[in-house]
């Protein structure tokens, strides 16, 4: 055998060699390239999920924030609402005159006097406008006499110095209360709502 014959068997080991590595490494590359591209796709689905997540998670608050703003925006009108009416009464409770203002009067200064013992000196105040109409009443009255102005809409407020007692039946007193108590029916009325 001759060197060139052992060289040549030495060079096609060699490329046989190198055919079998090239094909290691090529197989070896198409595994490593069909593992990135699995993972890629992987990475992308995860990515999407999560931003499907997130997208559906912020409409979610989104929406949530806009009914809890929509619900605040209710509650203020009917607040303003409610208002508006109740100024409206105060209005007309105010403008209430004659017989009517008379008899409302009346009937609150016979509520007030029932705290009051007999005998004792008992201070009338009332709104600055029904000083006259608070005057003619009283004469009515032994021991009790008009001491000044309130501001109210209307009605009195008695007091006694002997018995500490301060009775405030004014318009105002009887409208809070009235106010308070129905509030409820007040609102399902104006809002239409079931009770």
């Amino acid at each position: 055998m001759s060197l060139e014959t052992v060289v040549e068997d030495v060079r096609d080991e060699a490329r046989e060699r190198a055919k079998e590595i090239r094909a290691d490494a090529e197989e070896r590359a198409d595994d490593l390239l069909e593992e990135a591209e699995a993972d890629a796709e992987q990475t992308l689905e995860q990515a999407e999920a999560d931003a499907e997540r997130e997208i559906a998670q912020e409409r979610e608050q989104k929406l949530s924030s806009a009914k809890l703003e929509a619900k605040q925006m209710r509650l203020e009108a009917r607040r303003d609402a409610l208002q508006r009416v109740r100024e409206q009464v105060e209005e007309r409770i105010a403008e209430l005159d004659g017989d009517e203002r008379e008899e409302l009067t009346r009937e609150l200064l016979d509520a007030a006097a029932a705290e009051f013992e007999d005998g004792s000196d008992v201070r009338v105040y009332a709104r600055a406008s029904d000083e006259g109409l608070v005057s003619d009443i009283l004469d009515d009255y032994d021991g009790y006499e008009y001491a000044g102005e309130h501001d109210c809409l209307g009605g009195v407020v008695v007091e006694s110095e002997t018995s500490r007692v301060r009775v405030n039946n004014t318009f105002d007193s009887v409208l809070a209360s009235v106010w308070e108590n129905n509030l409820k029916e007040i609102s399902a009325r104006l809002f239409d709502e079931e009770q």
